[in-house]
């Protein structure tokens, strides 16, 4: 009885594995629409600096134009990751696989490719804040929406740097903060970096629970400062001896 019952479950799986294996695949990608918003992107690499039609149409809590907006976030990241390039030697760092936890136009991205790192970076869009989602794809950049109160689907890869701008300070309201900063270390690999640049009331806590974690963990100054009301957090992740 048990045999049979042993090859009634082999054929019920080969039969899953058939309906799984021969289900056409559908396409993930989708054109550009040739009318309205998205029908005039520029080709790369001038895409990438050119604020695209589809900026217009982001709900964006700001009384400055959204172009100006765009603009001011490229200077701004494009200062300062030449700063780090200087500072923290950035140019030794081996990046592969890079996350902006809280992408918003995509200027960070924009300014590593400036300083010509060549490495692969996804963008992810916070579902607590505007879905700026169009304009990173119309800028030739990857993104992604992630409620960070949630785990993230990082499979097949870990990630050598994580950068958060900004990000605990807004979603502390919505869960804690060692959710994320745990959730960090499971997609970090092992002497990879996060940069976390947030206000100074959450600073003391995020380095007490990256450190707790094992990181290597350093408050720092940024360029406005030490009086500024923003604090950088740098940390190492290095392998756990026992």
């Amino acid at each position: 009885m048990a045999d049979l019952q042993l090859v009634w479950w082999l054929l019920i799986d080969f039969s899953l594995h058939d309906v799984v294996r021969y289900v056409d695949l559908k396409a993930c990608i989708s054109r550009l629409p040739e009318n309205g918003y998205g029908a005039n992107v520029s080709m790369w690499p001038s895409r990438l600096n050119t604020p695209p039609d589809r900026l217009q149409s982001i709900q964006y809590e700001s009384f400055i134009a959204r172009k100006e907006l765009l603009k001011a976030e490229d200077k701004f990241w494009s200062e300062t990751i030449a700063g780090y390039v200087r500072a923290w030697r950035w140019k030794k760092f081996k990046l592969r696989n890079v996350m902006d936890m809280k992408a918003g136009f995509g200027g960070f991205a924009a300014a590593l490719i400036e300083q010509g790192f060549d490495c692969w970076v996804l963008n992810v869009v916070p579902v607590s804040g505007s879905n700026t989602l169009p304009v990173l794809y119309d800028r030739g950049l990857l993104g992604v929406m992630h409620d960070w109160c949630e785990p993230f689907d990082t499979y097949p890869r870990t990630y050598d740097l994580l950068h958060a701008a900004g990000l605990f300070s807004v979603e502390r309201k919505r869960c804690n903060m060692s959710t994320i900063m745990l959730e960090m270390d499971r997609i970090l690999r092992p002497g990879g970096r996060a940069y976390i640049r947030d206000s100074l009331d959450v600073m003391d806590e995020l380095q007490q629970i990256a450190k707790a974690m094992g990181w290597q963990a350093t408050v720092r100054d940024t360029s406005e400062g030490p009086h500024a009301s923003y604090r950088i957090l740098t940390c190492d992740k290095h392998l756990l001896r026992p």
